[in-house]
């Protein structure tokens, strides 16, 4: 996947009202950003921070430029759009990268299930099994090359443990993937310390017969692609 157009470095100064960024560019000059990202961004909105945007001649557009791209701790490149890492496993999944959800026969995006709501990937078999597959973003890196998710108290991301489990027990097969859109991380744990509930359903959820796989991303300042796949941790409780 590419980016949409070639980047434009700049300087973070400040992320504010989730959705906005100020921006100073090499020129200089200061813009206001749009920020695809809804969540904490812990450990990704460091002030003073090298990033990445991308700019739109829509006419239409509020702001014309998108932020893409952090560097974390001076190393490493994270991607802080949250409308990629679907698009990414689509693609992998298309194209036979992910080994452990090929061979399906149909592959559907954002259909309903659950109580009121969609799965990121619905794959169908010739023989009409079926595999619901989530995708969860993962930027939290804290220390020795080990990723955290999620990197702020989610409901919503535990009530889709449990739609999983309950696709596992009305005989379908149900994977969480953890997209590792950071490429300072080696591994994947539930975050316990972040999301203690989360990190108990996880474990709960898994020994109920739900699959969990974890891809990194490799990033550059082109575009990204599902590279390799990483370890998933059981959660640690203190």
């Amino acid at each position: 996947m590419n980016f949409p157009t070639p980047l434009i470095e700049g300087t973070l100064i400040k992320r504010y009202k989730r959705f906005l960024s100020d921006i100073q560019l090499l020129s200089g000059e200061v813009v206001v950003a749009h920020c695809p990202n809804t969540g904490s961004m812990k450990r990704c909105q460091q002030d003073g921070a090298r990033v990445w945007l991308s700019e739109s001649d829509n006419p239409k557009r509020k702001l014309a430029y998108t932020w893409e791209l952090v560097e974390v701790d001076e190393v490493y490149l994270a991607c802080i759009n949250t409308g990629y890492p679907n698009k990414l496993v689509g693609e992998a999944v298309a194209n036979g990268v992910i080994k452990e959800l090929s061979g399906y026969a149909e592959q559907k995006a954002e259909v309903k299930y659950g109580e009121k709501s969609r799965i990121d990937w619905l794959l169908t078999g010739d023989d009409g099994g079926k595999c619901y597959v989530e995708v969860k973003n993962v930027t939290l890196l804290e220390e020795d090359g080990l990723g955290y998710f999620p990197d702020a108290i989610t409901e919503r991301g535990r009530k889709h443990l449990y739609e999983l489990a309950k696709m596992v027990e009305e005989g379908h097969r149900a994977v969480m993937l953890f997209c590792v859109s950071h490429t300072g991380i080696d591994s994947v744990t539930p975050a316990a310390h972040v999301d203690e509930k989360y990190a108990k359903a996880f474990e709960e959820v898994v020994a109920r017969g739900v699959e969990v796989l974890a891809y990194r991303v490799a990033i550059d300042l082109n575009g990204m692609a599902i590279s390799a796949r990483i370890p998933v941790l059981m959660p640690v409780f203190d």
